[in-house]
């Protein structure tokens, strides 16, 4: 890859709540993305933004700056049109915005010491939330308004956390996820399940967010590496693949629901076969050196496909889109193929400079 500008460098990047679009934050303004063609669909040079969260493919942004200039605190909280270019409401908070969360109904502003709800339509405040110190604003967020959690970590010392249920309003469960603190986490987009990484980094494990037990554990290697990122598969159920991107380089994807599949075909034994408390590792698959070893990435599960065998005694293939984003500026698209047997086999489908991608003039005049 080549070197970016300081200019191109990402301050923030987020996909929206069904992966079909993306945002990026520079020092220069933000872009939105699409992610199935790649097209640029907005674009606005306003200064620094750390933080850029869409609503699904609504025209509302939650937009917050990076306070490289006096105009865009990074204490204020901006709701954007993108149809009207213009500012709908600013709320302004006494310290300074680490991460925003939206579904259809609730908009969840994390500080570092608490968490605000409100009402998205209204922006009434709903709850506050005392938290323990939580200085890089780690959340997870189901957009599901059935099961809509919130996880958030209870612990400095320790990887637990405590999940809320958000419509209803009421501190769900707490999960014992790993003895150290908590790295990363992610909601699956049903709600159903939680995935958590510690700062140590060499296990993953998936929680059954209904009673808080642990469903599946992961060892992701010996060393300690940073878990930057980790993202479920699209599914209504259990969701087949969970990635994680690490400060190694590679994107590692961890089998659920394909390889309970091939369970059930061996085992009579429904819950055991459906949710072991461990995989072996054929079901821990990676792409080596998928993105420069040190860069921050954000990788994401698109499309999830279980292909059948040509029989009923055969177990299915799967194939999947692994798309990524670099925080040096780039944009990749991994095409993942499991075959029966197990082996893994990637290419690179496509790769380009956020940067240099032109305006698509027709998408952004009817967006």
């Amino acid at each position: 890859m080549a070197t970016q500008s300081p200019s191109s460098r990402l301050l923030c990047a987020s996909f929206n709540q069904d992966y079909s679009c993306f945002a990026i934050g520079t020092k220069d303004g933000f872009r939105i993305f699409d992610t199935n063609t790649g097209k640029l669909c907005y674009e606005r040079v306003l200064g620094a933004f750390s933080i850029v969260e869409m609503l699904f493919s609504s025209s509302l942004l939650a937009i917050v700056g990076a306070g490289e200039q006096p105009s865009l605190s990074p204490r204020r909280l901006c709701l954007f049109n993108t149809k009207t270019g213009a500012a709908l409401r600013d709320l302004n908070f006494l310290t300074s915005i680490l991460a925003v969360r939206m579904n259809r109904k609730m908009l969840v502003v994390i500080l570092q010491d608490n968490v605000y709800v409100y009402d998205l339509n209204s922006l009434a405040i709903l709850e506050t939330i005392d938290t323990v110190p939580n200085i890089k604003g780690l959340c997870a967020f189901s957009p599901c308004l059935e099961a809509c959690y919130l996880a958030l970590p209870a612990s400095t010392t320790k990887g637990s956390a405590m999940l809320y249920n958000v419509m209803d309003r009421h501190l769900h469960c707490e999960i014992e996820a790993h003895r150290a603190p908590l790295a990363a986490m992610v909601l699956s987009s049903n709600g159903m399940y939680l995935a958590t990484a510690s700062e140590q980094g060499t296990m993953v494990r998936v929680h059954l967010v209904s009673d808080a037990t642990k469903s599946y554990s992961f060892r992701r290697g010996t060393y300690s590496s940073t878990i930057f990122s980790l993202s479920f598969g699209p599914s209504k159920n259990l969701p087949d693949i969970l990635a994680a991107s690490s400060s190694s380089g590679s994107i590692h994807l961890f089998i659920l629901g394909f390889a309970a599949h091939q369970r059930t075909r061996r085992s009579s034994g429904f819950l055991g076969s459906l949710i072991p408390d461990a995989l072996d590792p054929a079901d821990h698959h990676i792409l080596h050196n998928a993105v420069p070893a040190g860069v921050k990435s954000y990788a994401i599960i698109r499309k999830v496909e279980n292909v059948p065998g040509t029989s009923t005694s055969e177990v299915l293939a799967c194939r999947a889109i692994v798309s990524v984003i670099t925080y040096n500026g780039h944009f990749q698209e991994y095409n993942v193929s499991i075959d029966a047997h197990n082996e893994l086999s990637w290419t690179l489908g496509r790769e380009f400079n956020l940067s240099t991608v032109p305006l698509d003039k027709d998408r952004a005049s009817s967006s």
